[in-house]
């Protein structure tokens, strides 16, 4: 086990490079496996501003149903 409970983590930048997205998967003491999604973003000259969400190992499937048809609604109406 990694740093904090991290078992897997990945990032990507955004082309800007303002933005930045951690998806890390960590696992607690009782070695169950949750989702952690932070975005992290310039604050000025030196600061950061971070933001996470947390999604449980039982709510994934739900979770990435629902992420997939935003993401197939927003690439189907772009202009609009």
């Amino acid at each position: 086990m990694g740093l904090r409970g991290e078992v897997f983590s990945c990032k990507a930048i955004t082309p800007n490079g303002k933005r930045t997205y951690f998806f890390n998967v960590k696992e607690n003491r009782q070695g169950d496996l949750f989702l952690n999604v932070v975005e992290s973003k310039t604050h000025g000259a030196t600061g950061y501003e971070r933001h996470s969400i947390v999604v449980f190992e039982e709510d994934l499937e739900v979770f990435s149903k629902e992420l997939q048809k935003s993401l197939d609604y927003i690439r189907n109406n772009k202009g609009h």
